[in-house]
């Protein structure tokens, strides 16, 4: 690293003010301190001294992700290898796994050159260091996404959360809504045939040659269309199941939620409340059982579709979502029983996570607000009462 570090110092000038590259100045900035911590510090002003930057937390975020990335990787190899007849005994893991890695890494590629791009087109306009932010959502938008996703639709969803998102906003930190979601919502709304139905999350499904007798189907879509499940409670556990690319594994997910919450990144409050209002919202749905869908046990509700990746790296998107802690066991909770509420009344839209957190994240203030407004009043209370 020593002699990374002389080398990154003898280019530097080149790219400071009056060196022959300066108009390229915020991004060698960002891959400078993207390698190493930056030893400015702050001097004036209310400040707090940590070692942990933006960057290292993005990174944080990203190894939290790896658990349900891999797995997903040899999921669609099973997925795949299962629908063209060769049963999962024939298919070896690393077979499944190297299928899956060189289907789903374009789409990770796509994602992160035409996000990064962008952003850094942006900072070199504005004259402003490069944002961090990016560095999660790159990997988050490829792992919400269907494997037979065309390339050209990840780049359009990957734009429009950036520049629509993000970008109009202010950059990172300044955003409303959460650019993964924002990138799914774009692909489901203008080109749904893509996102959704039986051959899409299959690779090479469509093509032809699978079984008849097997259905890409995820179990969401078959509850709504009031068939039986093909699959078992274990299959959603592990994630043997057609689905996008990173949701369906709980354990997987499960592992990138402890470490979120070890390092401290994440939210407890935030993460647990979705899952409690899921649990909940379920429960309430087989008290009325009105149909075999409320019927489903409430803690199935958690394992199916994007619930638990909603729960663990969206919902608790510290931009996004609430900021004082009362206020982020509201906002889970809602999360989760809207979760729930949309999939079993609404069965056009099966999934029912996206929605409930694009909705959560624009009532997310107006919730700080309420609560905040109410520690006012508490306070004002007890000083009246000590008069």
């Amino acid at each position: 690293m020593k002699a990374l570090r002389k080398y990154v110092d003898k280019i530097k000038p080149h790219f400071s003010k009056g060196g022959k590259f300066a108009a390229l100045e915020s991004t060698f900035e960002g891959f400078e301190t993207f390698l190493f911590v930056p030893n400015t510090v702050t001097k004036k002003g209310s400040h707090i001294r940590d070692c942990v930057d933006l960057k290292r937390v993005m990174i944080v975020v990203v190894l939290a992700l790896l658990p349900a990335a891999i797995f997903g990787m040899y999921n669609v190899g099973l997925q795949h290898f299962t629908a063209f007849g060769e049963m999962a005994a024939a298919a070896s893991i690393w077979k499944c796994f190297w299928f899956g890695f060189w289907k789903v890494l374009p789409i990770i590629v796509v994602s992160y050159v035409v996000g990064l791009g962008i952003e850094f087109t942006m900072a070199q306009i504005r004259g402003e260091e490069i944002n961090e932010g990016f560095l999660v959502s790159g990997m988050l938008i490829p792992l919400v996404m269907p494997v037979d996703i065309p390339l050209w639709i990840v780049a359009l969803g990957t734009a429009f959360a950036v520049i629509i998102g993000k970008e109009v906003f202010g950059g990172t930190g300044m955003n409303v809504f959460n650019p993964a979601i924002l990138a799914r919502a774009f692909v489901f709304f203008s080109y749904t045939s893509h996102i959704s139905g039986d051959q899409v999350w299959v690779e090479g499904l469509a093509k032809g040659g699978a079984l008849d007798s097997f259905t890409g189907a995820t179990p969401l879509t078959q509850l709504a269309d009031g068939i039986a499940p093909h699959t078992t409670a274990m299959d959603w556990f592990i994630g043997t199941i057609p689905g996008s690319i990173g949701e369906t594994s709980f354990v997987a997910i499960m592992i990138g939620a402890a470490i979120l919450l070890f390092t401290g990144v994440a939210s407890w409050r935030t993460m647990l409340s979705v899952f409690a209002g899921g649990y909940l919202m379920g429960l309430v749905f087989n008290l009325i059982g009105a149909n075999d869908y409320m019927l489903l046990p409430a803690h199935h509700h958690l394992l199916l579709g994007g619930f638990a990746f909603g729960a663990v790296f969206m919902a608790t998107d510290p931009v996004t979502s609430a900021q004082t802690n009362c206020g982020k066991i509201i906002y889970g909770l809602m999360i989760g029983a809207l979760a729930v509420l949309i999939r079993v009344v609404n069965p056009g839209y099966p999934e029912g996570m996206m929605l409930a957190i694009l909705f959560m994240n624009g009532v997310a203030p107006l919730i700080d607000h309420y609560v905040v407004g109410a520690n006012i009043r508490r306070r004002n209370k007890r000083v009246k009462l000590v008069k």
